[in-house]
């Protein structure tokens, strides 16, 4: 109970400091819109090349741009941490009671409450503009708790890299690294039957890969959780390796202070 306590306190604190920023607040709902109309005119053609299966384009990149969405705002999560590092937040919450799980869960929440608004302005959006929610309402929340369960593992794991190099410069070349390949190693933008056999072979241990193909189903047809269910639950034991990995690099830099 205080685990959780802690956890809603401070994810309370982080929420007010999002709200705060309205640029802030601006920039993550309209962006994920930016992506949706700039990809869905780019790339509308590419629903013309033979062997593509997903409709239109704009029905396909629906669900694409929520995963590409939660994974490029999750992975920034760690920032947070390194400003409460410089100012001296972290190591005075150190000094309280609360529990040590309880912040890393906070921000992880923090994250995954913020990909569950952009996905729903997403969603709104592609409606707007032709795309269809095959799954109806079951498909929606299934859509929402991709969304959210990839949110939570890419933070957890952003959260747990900055706890460990401790240094904006480390954290944004790794982070550069990795999102982007992470991105076109998936079905994100495009149907993984037009990949290479390479590609396809290493996006089938991709959790970005297992967020689209899950995302996709939810929006694409009825009844989608039996068949979601075997990217489901990898993207699930993702986020829990990925909450072990910060909760443990927390525990390192408690040792290092």
């Amino acid at each position: 109970m205080n685990l959780l306590g802690d956890a809603y306190a401070m994810l309370g604190r982080h929420l007010r400091s999002s709200v705060r920023m309205p640029v802030w607040v601006v920039v993550e709902l309209i962006q994920p819109a930016i992506w949706l109309v700039l990809y869905g005119q780019l790339f509308r053609s590419v629903a013309l090349i033979p062997g593509f299966t997903g409709g239109s384009y704009i029905q396909f990149l629906m669900p694409g741009i929520v995963v590409m969405d939660s994974l490029f705002g999750a992975a920034w999560a760690g920032m947070g941490i390194l400003t409460d590092l410089d100012r001296g937040v972290l190591d005075r919450l150190l000094t309280t009671p609360a529990s040590r799980t309880g912040i890393i869960l906070a921000r992880v929440l923090h994250s995954a409450v913020v990909v569950a608004v952009q996905t729903v302005v997403v969603v709104v959006i592609a409606l707007m503009v032709g795309a269809r929610l095959g799954g109806g309402v079951e498909g929606a929340v299934l859509l929402l708790v991709v969304a959210m369960l990839e949110a939570a593992g890419f933070a957890a794991a952003s959260n747990g890299l900055t706890l460990l190099v401790r240094r904006e410069e480390t954290f944004i070349a790794v982070l550069n690294l990795f999102t982007l390949p992470l991105t076109f190693l998936s079905a994100t933008l495009m149907s993984q039957s037009l990949m290479p056999g390479w590609m396809r072979a290493a996006a089938r241990f991709n959790p970005v890969n297992w967020a689209a193909h899950a995302a996709r189903l939810a929006t694409s047809r009825p009844a989608a959780l039996g068949p979601a269910l075997p990217y489901l639950l990898p993207l699930a034991g993702f986020a829990l390796v990925a909450g072990a990995f910060a909760t443990w690099a927390f525990s390192v830099y408690r040792r290092a202070t």
